[in-house]
């Protein structure tokens, strides 16, 4: 089927629809809309869009990713929160009849049904400009969801996608590293400066995707006792992770119990959370839940 070429994607274009309709940007949804068709099309590209793809993008905005996405794939799903851009998106994607415009949070969405009814639940493609102060909700709401994913190509605070990409040592590293590391294979695709949006965002921007692993690269007892594990780890970077552990708020781990378990793993008592790799907080993770399953 043939489908109409994107007329989006530069500010002209852009500002004719929010003035037609009178648009108002609203602060409490970070609405910040891409205006740069090079960035667009190295999206587009990244997340490798092809026919038979089922596409679920978050926060459409006018429609100016989703006319490229509609373009290129066979189905896609633009989830939208602000209901006053639900009659600027029928109109502006009115030529593509491979989209359904969804009003709803992306929180509250039940994406693995979606995938089913859509995608025979086979892996989709999530593809989204985000709200930078929802980011990471989004992204490990997915992923702890077990949505049947393949890959997350999304434009995010540049600090947030330095974070999920590095590792020990780094002062970026954290929670949100070893989080994104166990589930997916995140890669940097592209540095976004404030000038591609309207309006600018006061920081700089980058697109990253995370690739899903077909399966964890580490192999954990129990995965959320894994995660909290990590972020008590993180709470309080001064501490050293024993005191970490020791004085958490939701997780049980005594001194002497994280003590004994970082000499079974071979790492000092002194040590720190963010030295250590994903690799090492499994082991950790393994050991002292194995020793908690046996009192």
């Amino acid at each position: 089927m043939d489908r109409p070429a994107p007329t989006l994607g530069n500010p002209q274009n852009t500002i004719a629809v929010l003035n037609q309709y009178g648009f108002v940007f609203q602060k409490k949804y970070g609405q910040n809309f891409l205006i740069d068709t090079h960035v667009l099309d190295k999206i587009i590209r990244a997340a490798q869009i092809g026919e038979d793809d089922f596409v679920v993008e978050v926060g459409p905005g006018i429609g100016t990713m989703t006319q490229y996405l509609a373009a290129a794939a066979r189905k896609v799903a633009a989830i939208e929160i602000d209901k006053a851009l639900i009659p600027i998106l029928n109109d502006t994607l009115s030529g593509y009849e491979n989209v359904t415009i969804i009003n709803e949070d992306i929180l509250k969405m039940d994406l693995c049904s979606l995938a089913k009814e859509h995608n025979e639940g086979r892996p989709i493609k999530v593809v989204a400009n985000l709200p930078y102060y929802i980011t990471t909700p989004i992204i490990m709401g997915i992923f702890e969801s077990h949505v049947p994913v393949q890959s997350i190509t999304v434009m995010v605070q540049k600090e947030v996608a330095e974070r999920m990409r590095t590792g020990p040592g780094s002062k970026d590293y954290g929670a949100l590293s070893l989080a994104v590391q166990y589930y997916a294979h995140p890669e940097l695709i592209a540095n976004v400066p404030p000038n591609c949006f309207m309006p600018r965002p006061r920081v700089g921007s980058a697109v990253i995707q995370l690739t899903r692993h077909e399966k964890p690269p580490v192999q954990v007892k129990n995965e959320h006792f894994m995660f909290q594990l990590i972020r008590a780890s993180f709470n309080q970077r001064r501490k050293t992770l024993v005191n970490g552990l020791n004085h958490a708020s939701d997780i049980k781990v005594s001194k002497e119990a994280a003590e004994k378990a970082l000499e079974k793993i071979g790492l000092s008592s002194s040590i720190r959370g963010e030295a250590l790799t994903l690799d090492q907080f499994a082991e950790l993770s393994n050991f002292i839940w194995g020793m908690q399953e046996d009192f």
